[in-house]
């Protein structure tokens, strides 16, 4: 009798079976596999099965056959993700903003196969987190790629820039006006992703919203900016810029109570130097950006912090402050 043109496949298949069907709980018995091979029209015997188990393990699969006096049979027993990394990968995918509910979904889905499919179930329940705002720009995933190729390729980038409406959707700034931009940075920040570009007709490096651009395109120019950018340091300016707001960079000394020491090293860093003083507190000097974002992190600490220098900083402060205290009053 021919052989079926499935019977060439008959590894793959055993292979298939083991990944979608079995792990440490769950095994598949020799007279599972051999049913599930003739549904495919494949044929196969005890030994048969045997050899092909020995094959698979030889060239690296870590293949477990558990003996008991019910529910012997064979799982595989390590996979490239455990299960405990893909709960992880999948809660960061739920998590990201910038990516849309869809995108999230078939992502997700596609982390579900790298486990059984009885494990996928607690990855499904693993993830369910109501409230979790999202972005709305489908294009967002195929930005990023397309950033990081124009970084690779060391050209320029054309854009629209992307602002909310008062109906609720995302519109072109500026008229549609495109944006021509040097790339040199992906930045990860508060659950968003941020361009770090240079614009070369004002001469300076800016942050944008990968969520909020639109019609990402190449283009042949080749990049500009390079000294600037690597003259800035990145680290330390993502550091320093509150918010990915742009402002006048400004050393500020800052006084703080000793029970904001958490918040000042999570913000700062451990190298930032740290002066006691003698009223039970300390300060410290920082670059920061100085901007409405820098003075709204200041103001939600209270009154346990306080800006000793520049004085112009501290008087912009004040009155941000104040014209926010006059708002409030006259409504």
């Amino acid at each position: 009798m021919a052989k079926s043109v499935n019977q060439k496949l008959k590894l793959f298949y055993i292979l298939q079976m083991l990944m979608e069907n079995t792990d440490e709980e769950h095994v598949l018995s020799t007279q599972d596999i051999i049913d599930k091979l003739a549904a495919n029209d494949i044929k196969a015997e005890r030994k048969t099965i045997y050899d092909d188990m020995a094959c698979l393990q030889d060239f690296g699969y870590d293949i477990i056959l558990k003996k008991g006096k019910v529910g012997s049979g064979y799982y595989l027993a390590s996979r490239d993700f455990e299960l405990a990394e893909l709960k992880l990968l999948v809660d960061a995918v739920q998590a990201s903003r910038f990516m849309t509910v869809k995108k999230s979904r078939e992502l997700i889905k596609k982390l579900e196969k790298l486990a059984s499919r009885h494990q996928a179930g607690q990855l499904q329940r693993q993830v369910y987190v109501s409230g979790r705002v999202k972005t709305e720009n489908e294009r967002i995933y195929y930005n990023v790629d397309t950033l990081y190729r124009a970084i690779s390729e060391n050209v320029q980038i054309s854009f629209t820039y992307l602002e909310w409406s008062l109906s609720k959707e995302l519109q072109p700034k500026k008229s549609g006006e495109k944006y021509l931009v040097s790339p040199w940075a992906l930045i990860w920040d508060d659950e968003n992703y941020y361009l770090a570009a240079y614009d070369e007709k004002a001469d300076m490096l800016k942050h944008y919203r990968v969520d909020k651009m639109g019609g990402v395109a190449l283009t042949k120019k080749e990049r500009a900016g390079r000294e600037q950018f690597e003259k800035v340091g990145l680290a330390e300016y993502t550091k320093r810029t509150f918010g990915m707001f742009g402002g006048e960079e400004e050393i500020v000394t800052l006084e703080f109570s000793d029970r904001l020491i958490g918040v000042v090293m999570d913000r700062f860093g451990k190298e930032t130097e740290i002066r006691c003083t003698n009223e039970g507190g300390f300060t410290v000097r920082i670059k920061a950006a100085v901007s409405n974002q820098f003075f709204g992190w200041l103001a939600g600490l209270g009154k346990d912090v306080k800006i000793l220098a520049p004085d112009y900083v501290k008087t912009e402060y004040l009155t941000w402050l104040e014209e926010i205290l006059k708002a409030q009053q006259d409504r």
